[in-house]
Parts: structure tokens; C-alpha cells; sequence
């Protein structure tokens, strides 16, 4: 089980009453490193490895952002945006991970980052993969305006499994 992590007193990039979002610190890579590897997190993503969640803290072009409870200060999942410098203003969606799925967490992420993403990064575009069975994801994301666009394979651990792209345009978001 993943120790806990009090954050200090807070300066959160974007909040709302029950979550704060901040830049990931390097001391909370042990931590994001653990919560991706567990149970149902890791059967949907395909894992980062300690020095690579590391470079994604330091690359220009990536943002790595924790994702706080506010009433605890504990730091209780994260996210990874891709493509900041896209000149086609086109942002990737990498990665959530939330501990204690099933509380409506993940989707105040996602209300959160798509107003980041339109609102104050002016991007036209804001994109994601997803595993087709992950049928709880694909409906959120669904119910909050993406629209699917395409699939792709890939081959994991010998497998070969289907991602759902999935997209919602600022024209979209804005409506």
C-alpha cells in the first residue's frame, strides 16, 4: 500500500471545493510511481518507469501535475499533459491516475484540465488514448464532450490491444 503524502500549505495551479491540482515535486515520484502500478491503474495504462516520470517534471513540452484532496492535503492521484508546444495547438491528455476510484475525482480532473487547456492555454484541440475496455473511463470522457475519432493498436506484453482515440474541440468546449 502507498504511504501518504502531506503536502504543504498549498499553491494550486487550479482548484475547486474538494480538489487541488499543482506541479508534481520529485519527492512524489515514489508515491505517482506506486499508485500507477496498482491493481486496476496498471490494467489501463502503460506504466512510466521512476526515471521517466522524472523527465516528464523537467521537459518543456510535458506538464507532470498532482492532484491534491483539500480537505486532507494528501496527495491523491496524478496527471500528465503532452504537447505544449504543439504549434497545432492540439494537447494530449497522457495519463490520470486517481487512488479510490468510484467518487466523481476523475472527472472533476477532467473539468478542471479542459478549462486549463481552453481557457487559459488557448488550445483548439484536446486529445486522448484510451483502452476499449475501459468502459468507465470511455464514458466519462464521453460525457464530457470527447468524441471519438479513431482507433489504433498496439501490442502490450505480448498482446495486442485497442485504443480509442478520443478528442473535444475549444468550438465544442465553448458551446
Amino acid at each position: 500500500m502507498a504511504t501518504i503524502i502531506h503536502t504543504q500549505a498549498k499553491m494550486y495551479r487550479f482548484e475547486n471545493f474538494v480538489i487541488g491540482i499543482k506541479d508534481t515535486l520529485p519527492e512524489e515520484i515514489d508515491l505517482i510511481y506506486e499508485m500507477e502500478a496498482q491493481g486496476e491503474n496498471l490494467k489501463y495504462v502503460i506504466p512510466y518507469d521512476k526515471k521517466r516520470h522524472l523527465n516528464v517534471i523537467e521537459n518543456e513540452d510535458e506538464e507532470h501535475l498532482s492532484v491534491c484532496c483539500k480537505e486532507t492535503q494528501n496527495l491523491i492521484g496524478f496527471i500528465i499533459l503532452a504537447g505544449l508546444k504543439n504549434p497545432n495547438l492540439s494537447l494530449e491528455f497522457r495519463r490520470i491516475i486517481i487512488q479510490n476510484n468510484g467518487k466523481g475525482i476523475g472527472r472533476q480532473c477532467l473539468q478542471l484540465i479542459k478549462s486549463y487547456c481552453f481557457k487559459e492555454l488557448k488550445f483548439h484541440r484536446f486529445w486522448l488514448d484510451v483502452f476499449e475496455e475501459n468502459l468507465r473511463a470511455i464514458h466519462i470522457y464521453q460525457s464530457e464532450g470527447f468524441k471519438e475519432e479513431g482507433r489504433l493498436v498496439v501490442k502490450q506484453d505480448e498482446e495486442y490491444r485497442t485504443l480509442l482515440i478520443l478528442s473535444i474541440l475549444e468550438d465544442e468546449f465553448f458551446k
